[in-house]
């Protein structure tokens, strides 16, 4: 097996990896910290650089440094691998360059690259890209940094290339660069014809999706045209410009968010680099769920608490804002909105002069003074004024959870308006009630959420150290009475798992070779992957029956709480 994750570890321990992502304090032998992956007051993220691993006791996140960058940073294995290699100054010792031996991620990796490439050239070779590109304000430098590239307005062009270097048309697709016809016997074409093309990197730096701005608008074609979601992007939790903005995001502690890729490459290019965009995800898109804004929100909350939003002023954008305000504001961020001119957009200022664009940002303010100033300039009738307030400012006064800034507040609304104070407060007790409904339902989503992925990820382990004894049997390893406990422990659900992680049996098998390097380290992984994989179980299912606030089987409940104590001190005792 291979050692590059023991030479990783040999290089950064556990404490200097999450140390860099989170302020940790000395508890004995331990460390302890706020958890990045819930809310929470109280530290109960424990560290422990003996065992190089982690643990929390509040929401059950645990692991290693590679566990820890993959669920931080939005990575699979691989991915975090390759960013602590990078750190660690490890050149990886793996051979894959044989494309048999891919998995079919690895497959799809290369493609996005490859095709990346085809588009940097294509904006060399084609001069009307050029200037439009520099028309925009972007720079030769800006440019290449970002990878920008240009496809013409051809049927086949990526097509045809993509196979002159032996792809399959099947992982084109998959990788959604191509598309086929309804029609029967039609062939491929290329998604992207035509287009300005703007690789989506993953937090690591990979390519995983494209978006692509029409050069010539013929009125039919969407101005915007994005990947789908594929097994490498998923919109809703990837943010533009996320690889770049992230070490500044973390040393100037607060984040700014854009709707555009031309708003995020010129407040790059401006040196404003903690600005992240949610151009073709969830943000943009006002009729997305829930769901999707707390992940892309989640995303940047890990990185830093402090966040500005600033979306175009036209009413989409202003509605798009108003929403990730509350959002953000129910998973205890602090909201600031950034007002921009009537039909300006951060490009624009930029363009215009940088330093227009950094004054916006400068002037942003807390989300609740934004929504007062904006319900006061419309000079509305005092019969409408109460409800205006209702609507557009109570529920951004309702998640502060300081008692002085709600009274800062209600004392502003009562001066500027003339209504009692009395009656300020009702209707904002009224909000309060609405908000910790909406707030329970955001961390119960978060906790579930969680849960789900922590477990997908123990699954994954644990099944490609199946699969790799499978293929190479070691002594003392029953796989089969394995397989048998965790069919005990999730009973009907096992036949999905085993139908989920099967088309993955080569990707896991390959990240079993890469982690383990001894025999007696596949031992003791086994053991303590089973024990967190009924942790994370019985702590799925706990949320799950508490998601309506009532129990719907209360004597189930009482056995999850008792296997939840028990468990906990399995792996306290552990750590």
């Amino acid at each position: 097996m291979s050692s590059n994750v023991e030479k990783i570890k040999e290089r950064l321990s556990v404490e200097e990896v999450i140390n860099s992502y989170i302020k940790l304090d000395r508890a004995g032998k331990n460390l302890k910290g706020k958890c990045p992956f819930h809310n929470e007051k109280t530290p109960s993220f424990f560290v422990s650089p003996d065992r190089g691993g982690y643990y929390c006791f509040g929401c059950g996140a645990k692991g290693d440094i590679f566990s820890f960058v993959q669920q931080f940073e939005g990575l699979d294995f691989m991915g975090s691998l390759k960013m602590l290699a990078e750190r660690a100054g490890v050149a990886l010792e793996f051979d894959r360059n044989n494309d048999l031996n891919k998995t079919e991620k690895e497959r799809l990796l290369a493609i996005m690259e490859e095709a990346t490439v085809f588009f940097e050239q294509g904006l060399k070779n084609f001069q009307e890209a050029i200037d439009y590109v520099k028309s925009r304000g972007i720079t030769e430098a800006t440019a290449k940094s970002f990878r920008i590239g240009y496809i013409p307005a051809d049927w086949r062009l990526l097509y045809m290339y993509l196979k002159s270097k032996k792809y399959s048309d099947q992982d084109m697709e998959k990788a959604g660069l191509i598309k086929k016809p309804e029609e029967q016997n039609k062939e491929f074409y290329d998604r992207f014809r035509g287009r300005i093309m703007f690789p989506i990197s993953d937090s690591s730096g990979r390519v995983i999706a494209f978006s692509g701005r029409i050069l010539k608008d013929d009125g039919k074609s969407a101005k915007y045209l994005n990947s789908p979601d594929t097994i490498l992007f998923n919109k809703s939790t990837v943010l533009y410009g996320i690889d770049k903005a992230k070490t500044d995001i973390r040393i100037k502690n607060y984040s700014i968010m854009v709707e555009g890729q031309m708003d995020l490459v010129l407040s790059h290019q401006a040196g404003i680099k903690n600005t992240v965009a949610v151009s073709g995800t969830a943000l943009a898109d006002t009729l997305i769920s829930k769901d999707n804004i707390v992940n892309n929100l989640g995303v940047v909350k890990r990185l830093s608490n402090n966040i500005i939003l600033a979306f175009d002023s036209d009413e989409a954008g202003r509605k798009a804002a108003m929403r990730s305000a509350r959002i953000a504001l129910s998973l205890g961020m602090d909201v600031k909105i950034a007002g921009m001119p009537e039909g300006k957009d951060p490009a624009d200022l930029v363009l215009t002069d940088p330093t227009l664009w950094k004054d916006v940002l400068r002037n942003s303010k807390p989300v609740v003074e934004f929504q007062l100033d904006t319900v006061f300039s419309k000079k509305l009738d005092p019969r409408k004024l109460p409800q205006a307030l209702r609507d557009n400012v109570f529920p951004f006064i309702a998640p502060l959870t300081g008692a002085m800034e709600k009274a800062h507040y209600i004392k502003v609304i009562k001066e500027k308006t003339g209504i009692s104070e009395e009656a300020i407060r009702e209707d904002l007790q009224k909000a309060e009630a609405l908000q910790k409904g909406e707030v329970i339902q955001v961390q119960k989503q978060e906790e579930i959420k969680n849960t789900s992925s922590r477990l997908d990820a123990i699954t994954r382990k644990l099944f490609g150290l199946f699969y790799y004894v499978d293929k190479n049997p070691i002594p003392n390893i029953d796989v089969d009475g394995h397989r048998a406990t965790i069919k005990q422990i999730v009973g009907d659900k096992y036949d999905s798992i085993v139908k989920s992680v099967e088309p993955l049996k080569d990707e896991l098998i390959l990240e079993t070779e890469i982690t383990f390097s001894d025999s007696r380290d596949v031992i003791k992984s086994l053991k303590e992957l089973m024990i967190n994989f009924e942790d994370d179980v019985v702590r799925e299912e706990f949320a799950e029956l508490m998601k309506t606030g009532r129990p719907s089987d209360p004597e189930r409940l009482t056995q999850l709480i008792r296997r939840r104590q028990e468990l906990e001190n399995i792996l306290k005792n552990g750590i």
